[in-house]
């Protein structure tokens, strides 16, 4: 599998650390109930078909990225610094 990194460009996805969904970009705030925190560590998806996953170009530029996986298939149709999603996130609150 190969990831396009932003940065970089083209490269092996050895070069890369798989952290999981990229649901960990929305952390809830240090006043949020219990119950959203329970949710956030211990609930996930797993879903067939089609995930945002946060991956980290570790043998590289060390950028935190977005990718959009058919995990049916591997097949990646995005890739986005995990930074500027973040900063979409924080605008369409």
């Amino acid at each position: 599998m190969r990831i396009e990194c932003p940065l970089c460009g083209d490269r092996d996805r050895r070069e890369f650390y798989y952290q999981g969904a990229a649901v960990m970009l929305a952390r809830p705030g240090p006043d949020a109930p219990s119950e959203a925190w329970d949710g956030y560590l211990h609930l996930r998806d797993n879903p067939a078909g089609v995930t945002q996953e946060l991956w980290q170009h570790e043998a590289g530029c060390g950028s935190w990225l977005v990718v959009a996986r058919d995990t049916r298939t591997h097949e990646i149709s995005k890739v986005e610094l995990a930074a500027d999603v973040k900063r979409a996130m924080g605008a369409a609150s």
